[in-house]
C-alpha cells in the first residue's frame, strides 16, 4: 500500500476529515490534496505532522498491516480542541490545564493505588 492510501485508510476510519488534519497540520488544502491523492510525495517533516495530527506512529504509513484506530469520538478532533486552547487567553489557560492536571493526577493516583492494591494481594 502506498503512503498516500494509507493516509487516507487511517483519517477516515478515525472518522476526521482532511479540513481537521490541514488544520492541525497547519498546511494548505490543494497540498494536502495531492498528498492524499498520491499527486506529491510528502517531505519527512510532514509525513510527521500528518502522524501527530492522525494520532499515529509514523511508521504506521509504511506497514500493509491495519493501524489500531479505535479511538473514541472526542479523538477526532482532538487537535481542533488544541488550536482553540492555544487561541485562549494565558488566565483561561491557565484554567484549563489546572483542570487537565486535576485528572491526570486522579488517574496517575488510582492506578498508583490500584498497584499497591494489586502487590499486597
Amino acid at each position: 500500500m502506498d503512503i498516500a492510501k494509507k493516509i487516507k485508510q487511517i483519517r477516515e476510519a478515525k472518522g476526521m476529515t482532511a479540513k481537521e488534519v490541514i488544520s492541525a497540520v497547519g498546511m494548505g488544502a490543494a497540498m494536502y490534496s495531492r498528498i492524499e491523492n498520491g499527486k506529491t510525495e510528502p517531505s519527512l517533516s510532514t509525513l510527521e505532522k500528518i502522524a501527530k495530527a492522525l494520532g499515529v506512529a509514523l511508521s504506521d504509513f509504511f506497514t500493509d498491516e491495519d493501524v489500531n484506530t479505535d479511538i473514541n469520538s472526542y479523538d477526532g478532533s482532538l487537535m481542533e480542541k488544541v488550536k482553540a486552547i492555544e487561541a485562549l487567553s494565558d488566565d483561561e489557560k491557565k484554567t484549563v490545564f489546572s483542570i487537565v492536571d486535576a485528572f491526570a493526577g486522579k488517574k496517575k493516583l488510582k492506578d498508583a493505588l490500584s498497584n499497591v492494591l494489586t502487590d499486597v494481594k
